[in-house]
Protein backbone atom coordinates (compact mmCIF):
# COMPACT_ATOMS: atom_id res chain seq x y z
CA UNK A 1 0.00 0.00 0.00
CA UNK A 2 1.50 3.34 -1.04
CA UNK A 3 1.39 6.46 1.12
CA UNK A 4 -1.37 8.09 -0.92
CA UNK A 5 -3.73 5.16 -0.35
CA UNK A 6 -2.73 4.91 3.30
CA UNK A 7 -3.33 8.62 3.84
CA UNK A 8 -6.77 8.72 2.25
CA UNK A 9 -7.75 5.48 4.04
CA UNK A 10 -6.92 6.99 7.43
CA UNK A 11 -8.88 10.14 6.59
CA UNK A 12 -11.86 8.17 5.29
CA UNK A 13 -11.90 6.14 8.52
CA UNK A 14 -12.05 9.31 10.61
CA UNK A 15 -14.79 10.71 8.37
CA UNK A 16 -16.82 7.52 8.76
CA UNK A 17 -16.49 7.81 12.54
CA UNK A 18 -17.83 11.35 12.33
CA UNK A 19 -20.71 10.27 10.09
CA UNK A 20 -21.91 7.66 12.60
CA UNK A 21 -21.29 9.50 15.88
CA UNK A 22 -22.27 12.88 14.45
CA UNK A 23 -25.49 11.47 12.98
CA UNK A 24 -26.54 10.08 16.36
CA UNK A 25 -25.81 13.45 17.96
CA UNK A 26 -27.55 15.53 15.27
CA UNK A 27 -30.59 13.29 15.13
CA UNK A 28 -30.90 13.16 18.91
CA UNK A 29 -30.98 16.95 18.99
CA UNK A 30 -33.75 17.04 16.39
CA UNK A 31 -35.84 14.39 18.14
CA UNK A 32 -35.38 16.23 21.44
CA UNK A 33 -36.55 19.51 19.87
CA UNK A 34 -39.47 17.78 18.17
CA UNK A 35 -40.55 16.16 21.44
CA UNK A 36 -40.38 19.50 23.28
CA UNK A 37 -42.40 21.31 20.59
CA UNK A 38 -45.03 18.55 20.40
CA UNK A 39 -45.36 18.07 24.15
CA UNK A 40 -43.72 14.64 24.21
CA UNK A 41 -40.65 15.66 26.19
CA UNK A 42 -41.78 13.45 29.06
CA UNK A 43 -41.18 10.46 26.76
CA UNK A 44 -37.87 11.27 25.06
CA UNK A 45 -36.01 14.11 26.75
CA UNK A 46 -34.50 12.13 29.63
CA UNK A 47 -33.23 9.34 27.38
CA UNK A 48 -31.75 11.77 24.86
CA UNK A 49 -30.12 13.98 27.49
CA UNK A 50 -28.49 10.95 29.12
CA UNK A 51 -26.90 10.15 25.76
CA UNK A 52 -25.90 13.70 24.81
CA UNK A 53 -24.37 14.73 28.12
CA UNK A 54 -21.18 12.61 28.01
CA UNK A 55 -20.55 12.53 24.24
CA UNK A 56 -21.28 15.94 22.73
CA UNK A 57 -17.69 17.17 23.20
CA UNK A 58 -16.27 14.10 21.44
CA UNK A 59 -18.26 14.34 18.22
CA UNK A 60 -16.27 17.07 16.49
CA UNK A 61 -12.88 15.46 17.21
CA UNK A 62 -13.34 13.23 14.17
CA UNK A 63 -14.22 16.19 11.96
CA UNK A 64 -11.19 18.19 13.09
CA UNK A 65 -8.89 15.24 12.41
CA UNK A 66 -10.38 14.85 8.94
CA UNK A 67 -10.03 18.49 7.86
CA UNK A 68 -6.53 18.90 9.30
CA UNK A 69 -5.45 15.63 7.72
CA UNK A 70 -6.94 16.52 4.34
CA UNK A 71 -4.94 19.73 4.10
CA UNK A 72 -1.87 18.02 5.54
CA UNK A 73 -1.88 15.02 3.22
CA UNK A 74 -3.28 16.83 0.18
CA UNK A 75 -2.28 20.53 0.36
CA UNK A 76 -3.67 21.30 -3.08
CA UNK A 77 -7.20 20.65 -1.81
CA UNK A 78 -6.93 23.99 0.01
CA UNK A 79 -6.46 25.72 -3.36
CA UNK A 80 -9.55 24.19 -4.95
CA UNK A 81 -11.85 23.84 -1.96
CA UNK A 82 -10.62 26.68 0.28
CA UNK A 83 -12.25 29.71 -1.34
CA UNK A 84 -15.07 27.84 -3.07
CA UNK A 85 -16.30 26.37 0.22
CA UNK A 86 -16.12 29.67 2.08
CA UNK A 87 -19.91 30.06 2.23
CA UNK A 88 -20.84 26.44 3.12
CA UNK A 89 -17.97 26.24 5.64
CA UNK A 90 -18.98 29.54 7.25
CA UNK A 91 -22.56 28.30 7.58
CA UNK A 92 -21.23 25.09 9.13
CA UNK A 93 -19.17 27.00 11.71
CA UNK A 94 -22.18 29.13 12.66
CA UNK A 95 -24.31 26.01 13.09
CA UNK A 96 -21.60 24.38 15.23
CA UNK A 97 -21.54 27.52 17.38
CA UNK A 98 -25.31 27.37 17.83
CA UNK A 99 -25.08 23.74 18.91
CA UNK A 100 -22.28 24.52 21.36
CA UNK A 101 -24.24 27.44 22.80
CA UNK A 102 -27.21 25.17 23.41
CA UNK A 103 -25.23 23.04 25.85
CA UNK A 104 -24.15 26.12 27.79
CA UNK A 105 -27.67 27.55 28.01
CA UNK A 106 -29.24 24.17 28.74
CA UNK A 107 -26.70 23.35 31.43
CA UNK A 108 -26.39 26.68 33.19
CA UNK A 109 -29.50 28.55 32.09
CA UNK A 110 -33.14 27.70 31.63
CA UNK A 111 -33.58 23.97 31.10
CA UNK A 112 -36.16 22.82 28.59
CA UNK A 113 -36.38 26.21 26.84
CA UNK A 114 -38.27 25.65 23.58
CA UNK A 115 -36.30 28.28 21.67
CA UNK A 116 -32.91 26.78 22.55
CA UNK A 117 -34.15 23.27 21.79
CA UNK A 118 -35.61 24.35 18.44
CA UNK A 119 -32.41 26.08 17.31
CA UNK A 120 -30.33 23.10 18.41
CA UNK A 121 -32.55 20.65 16.56
CA UNK A 122 -32.66 22.69 13.34
CA UNK A 123 -28.89 23.25 13.45
CA UNK A 124 -28.43 19.49 13.75
CA UNK A 125 -30.24 18.99 10.44
CA UNK A 126 -28.78 21.96 8.57
CA UNK A 127 -25.18 21.10 9.50
CA UNK A 128 -25.01 17.73 7.68
CA UNK A 129 -26.96 19.30 4.81
CA UNK A 130 -24.34 22.06 4.52
CA UNK A 131 -21.41 19.66 4.79
CA UNK A 132 -22.90 17.24 2.26
CA UNK A 133 -22.54 19.91 -0.45
CA UNK A 134 -18.84 18.97 -0.57
CA UNK A 135 -19.77 15.55 -1.97
CA UNK A 136 -21.76 17.18 -4.76
CA UNK A 137 -18.91 19.54 -5.63
CA UNK A 138 -16.43 16.66 -5.71
CA UNK A 139 -18.42 15.07 -8.55
CA UNK A 140 -17.25 17.85 -10.85
CA UNK A 141 -19.01 20.32 -13.10
CA UNK A 142 -19.36 23.06 -10.50
CA UNK A 143 -15.80 24.40 -10.18
CA UNK A 144 -14.03 26.00 -13.12
CA UNK A 145 -10.67 27.74 -13.41
CA UNK A 146 -10.85 31.41 -14.35
CA UNK A 147 -7.55 33.27 -14.65
CA UNK A 148 -5.93 30.37 -12.84
CA UNK A 149 -8.30 30.59 -9.86
CA UNK A 150 -11.08 28.13 -8.94
CA UNK A 151 -14.59 29.60 -9.14
CA UNK A 152 -17.69 27.85 -7.84
CA UNK A 153 -20.88 27.99 -9.89
CA UNK A 154 -23.37 28.59 -7.07
CA UNK A 155 -26.36 28.74 -9.39
CA UNK A 156 -25.48 25.44 -11.02
CA UNK A 157 -24.78 23.87 -7.63
CA UNK A 158 -28.03 24.87 -5.95
CA UNK A 159 -30.22 24.12 -8.97
CA UNK A 160 -28.71 20.68 -9.51
CA UNK A 161 -31.00 17.73 -8.64
CA UNK A 162 -27.88 15.85 -7.52
CA UNK A 163 -27.24 18.46 -4.83
CA UNK A 164 -30.68 18.14 -3.34
CA UNK A 165 -30.65 14.35 -3.62
CA UNK A 166 -27.48 14.28 -1.51
CA UNK A 167 -28.91 16.82 0.95
CA UNK A 168 -32.05 14.69 1.41
CA UNK A 169 -29.87 11.59 1.86
CA UNK A 170 -27.77 13.37 4.50
CA UNK A 171 -30.83 14.42 6.51
CA UNK A 172 -32.60 11.06 6.15
CA UNK A 173 -29.44 9.15 7.10
CA UNK A 174 -28.90 11.33 10.18
CA UNK A 175 -32.43 10.75 11.44
CA UNK A 176 -32.44 7.04 10.58
CA UNK A 177 -29.07 6.32 12.23
CA UNK A 178 -30.00 8.31 15.30
CA UNK A 179 -33.44 6.71 15.63
CA UNK A 180 -32.04 3.17 15.39
CA UNK A 181 -29.34 3.90 17.97
CA UNK A 182 -31.73 5.63 20.37
CA UNK A 183 -34.22 2.77 20.01
CA UNK A 184 -31.54 0.39 21.22
CA UNK A 185 -30.49 2.85 23.94
CA UNK A 186 -34.05 3.34 25.22
CA UNK A 187 -34.59 -0.42 25.20
CA UNK A 188 -31.44 -0.87 27.31
CA UNK A 189 -32.93 1.61 29.76
CA UNK A 190 -36.16 -0.43 29.89
CA UNK A 191 -38.05 2.69 28.81
CA UNK A 192 -40.95 1.17 26.88
CA UNK A 193 -42.56 4.46 25.87
CA UNK A 194 -39.36 5.94 24.43
CA UNK A 195 -38.45 2.65 22.74
CA UNK A 196 -41.79 2.42 20.94
CA UNK A 197 -41.71 6.05 19.81
CA UNK A 198 -38.11 5.91 18.56
CA UNK A 199 -38.78 2.58 16.85
CA UNK A 200 -41.58 4.32 14.96
CA UNK A 201 -39.20 7.12 13.92
CA UNK A 202 -36.62 4.58 12.71
CA UNK A 203 -39.15 2.83 10.48
CA UNK A 204 -40.48 6.13 9.13
CA UNK A 205 -37.06 7.52 8.17
CA UNK A 206 -35.99 4.27 6.50
CA UNK A 207 -38.38 5.11 3.64
CA UNK A 208 -36.93 8.52 2.57
CA UNK A 209 -33.45 7.03 3.01
CA UNK A 210 -34.16 4.44 0.30
CA UNK A 211 -35.80 7.03 -1.96
CA UNK A 212 -32.81 9.38 -1.61
CA UNK A 213 -30.33 6.60 -2.45
CA UNK A 214 -32.26 5.74 -5.61
CA UNK A 215 -32.47 9.42 -6.53
CA UNK A 216 -28.71 9.86 -6.15
CA UNK A 217 -27.96 6.88 -8.38
CA UNK A 218 -30.27 8.24 -11.08
CA UNK A 219 -28.82 11.75 -10.92
CA UNK A 220 -25.21 10.55 -10.69
CA UNK A 221 -25.68 8.51 -13.84
CA UNK A 222 -26.60 11.72 -15.64
CA UNK A 223 -24.04 13.96 -13.97
CA UNK A 224 -20.88 11.83 -13.76
CA UNK A 225 -20.97 8.71 -15.90
CA UNK A 226 -17.38 7.76 -15.01
CA UNK A 227 -18.08 7.65 -11.27
CA UNK A 228 -21.37 5.87 -11.85
CA UNK A 229 -19.58 3.17 -13.85
CA UNK A 230 -17.04 2.74 -11.05
CA UNK A 231 -19.87 2.35 -8.53
CA UNK A 232 -21.39 -0.35 -10.72
CA UNK A 233 -18.02 -2.13 -10.65
CA UNK A 234 -18.30 -2.52 -6.85
CA UNK A 235 -22.01 -3.36 -6.92
CA UNK A 236 -21.50 -6.32 -4.57
CA UNK A 237 -20.50 -3.99 -1.72
CA UNK A 238 -23.69 -2.00 -2.16
CA UNK A 239 -25.71 -5.23 -2.29
CA UNK A 240 -24.22 -6.32 1.05
CA UNK A 241 -25.14 -2.91 2.45
CA UNK A 242 -28.70 -3.25 1.13
CA UNK A 243 -29.10 -6.72 2.67
CA UNK A 244 -27.94 -5.38 6.03
CA UNK A 245 -30.43 -2.53 5.70
CA UNK A 246 -33.32 -4.92 5.04
CA UNK A 247 -32.40 -7.11 8.02
CA UNK A 248 -32.05 -4.05 10.26
CA UNK A 249 -35.50 -2.77 9.33
CA UNK A 250 -36.98 -6.27 9.75
CA UNK A 251 -35.51 -6.63 13.26
CA UNK A 252 -36.87 -3.23 14.28
CA UNK A 253 -40.26 -4.02 12.74
CA UNK A 254 -40.38 -7.32 14.66
CA UNK A 255 -39.14 -5.65 17.88
CA UNK A 256 -36.29 -8.15 18.02
CA UNK A 257 -32.64 -7.86 19.01
CA UNK A 258 -32.12 -4.11 18.78
CA UNK A 259 -28.42 -4.63 19.52
CA UNK A 260 -27.99 -6.72 16.38
CA UNK A 261 -30.00 -4.14 14.42
CA UNK A 262 -27.57 -1.44 15.55
CA UNK A 263 -24.55 -3.56 14.59
CA UNK A 264 -26.01 -4.20 11.14
CA UNK A 265 -26.75 -0.49 10.80
CA UNK A 266 -23.07 0.38 11.30
CA UNK A 267 -22.09 -2.39 8.88
CA UNK A 268 -24.60 -1.17 6.32
CA UNK A 269 -23.19 2.34 6.27
CA UNK A 270 -19.59 1.08 6.45
CA UNK A 271 -19.98 -0.99 3.27
CA UNK A 272 -21.81 1.79 1.42
CA UNK A 273 -19.42 4.50 2.64
CA UNK A 274 -16.23 2.67 1.72
CA UNK A 275 -17.71 1.44 -1.57
CA UNK A 276 -18.41 5.07 -2.45
CA UNK A 277 -14.84 5.99 -1.51
CA UNK A 278 -13.34 3.17 -3.59
CA UNK A 279 -15.46 4.12 -6.60
CA UNK A 280 -14.40 7.77 -6.26
CA UNK A 281 -10.70 6.81 -6.39
CA UNK A 282 -8.39 8.39 -7.45
CA UNK A 283 -10.27 11.69 -7.75
CA UNK A 284 -10.61 14.21 -4.95
CA UNK A 285 -12.33 16.61 -7.34
CA UNK A 286 -13.48 15.57 -10.80
CA UNK A 287 -11.67 16.23 -13.13
CA UNK A 288 -9.14 18.64 -11.63
CA UNK A 289 -7.58 16.85 -8.69
CA UNK A 290 -6.44 13.31 -7.86
CA UNK A 291 -4.64 11.78 -4.90
CA UNK A 292 -1.38 11.75 -6.83
CA UNK A 293 -1.57 15.32 -8.13
CA UNK A 294 -1.84 16.86 -4.70
CA UNK A 295 -0.02 14.58 -2.26
CA UNK A 296 2.46 16.07 0.18
CA UNK A 297 6.16 15.17 0.31
CA UNK A 298 7.22 11.79 1.67
CA UNK A 299 8.68 13.07 4.97
CA UNK A 300 5.51 15.00 5.80
CA UNK A 301 3.33 12.06 4.78
CA UNK A 302 5.16 9.64 7.08
CA UNK A 303 5.00 12.13 9.96
CA UNK A 304 1.26 12.63 9.42
CA UNK A 305 0.57 8.89 9.24
CA UNK A 306 2.44 8.33 12.51
CA UNK A 307 0.66 11.28 14.16
CA UNK A 308 -2.78 10.17 13.01
CA UNK A 309 -2.26 6.56 14.02
CA UNK A 310 -1.05 7.75 17.44
CA UNK A 311 -4.08 10.03 17.70
CA UNK A 312 -6.35 7.17 16.72
CA UNK A 313 -4.76 4.98 19.39
CA UNK A 314 -5.52 7.68 21.97
CA UNK A 315 -9.02 8.35 20.69
CA UNK A 316 -10.26 4.75 20.68
CA UNK A 317 -9.45 4.05 24.37
CA UNK A 318 -11.07 7.38 25.28
CA UNK A 319 -14.22 6.42 23.41
CA UNK A 320 -14.16 3.00 25.05
CA UNK A 321 -14.02 4.58 28.52
CA UNK A 322 -16.89 6.95 27.71
CA UNK A 323 -18.98 4.07 26.40
CA UNK A 324 -18.15 1.84 29.35
CA UNK A 325 -18.64 4.47 32.06
CA UNK A 326 -21.75 6.09 30.59
CA UNK A 327 -23.48 4.67 27.54
CA UNK A 328 -23.05 1.00 28.45
CA UNK A 329 -23.43 1.43 32.20
CA UNK A 330 -26.80 0.01 33.24
CA UNK A 331 -27.27 2.36 36.18
CA UNK A 332 -26.45 5.44 34.11
CA UNK A 333 -28.69 4.37 31.21
CA UNK A 334 -31.61 3.88 33.59
CA UNK A 335 -31.10 7.29 35.16
CA UNK A 336 -29.77 6.12 38.51
CA UNK A 337 -26.68 8.30 38.20
CA UNK A 338 -26.44 12.03 37.60
CA UNK A 339 -25.30 12.94 34.09
CA UNK A 340 -22.21 15.01 33.39
CA UNK A 341 -22.19 17.94 31.04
Amino acid sequence: MNLEILGISVLWLFLFGYVIIGSIDFGAGFFNAYSVLTGRQHILTHIIQRYLSPVWEITNVFLVFFFVGTVGFFPKTAFYYGTTLLVPASIGIILLSIRGSYYAFESYGSRGHKGYSFMYGVAGLLLPAALSVVLTISEGGFISLQNGQPVLDYWGLFTSPLTWSIVVLAIAAVLYISAVFLTWYANKANDVGATNLLRKYALIWAIPLVIAVIGIMVELRRHNTDHYARMVDVWYLFVISAIMFVITVWLIWQRKNYGMALTLLVGQFAFAFFAYGVSHYPFLLYPHLTLYDSFTNKAMAIALVIAFIAGFCLLIPSLYLVLKLFLFDKDYIRGKENGHV
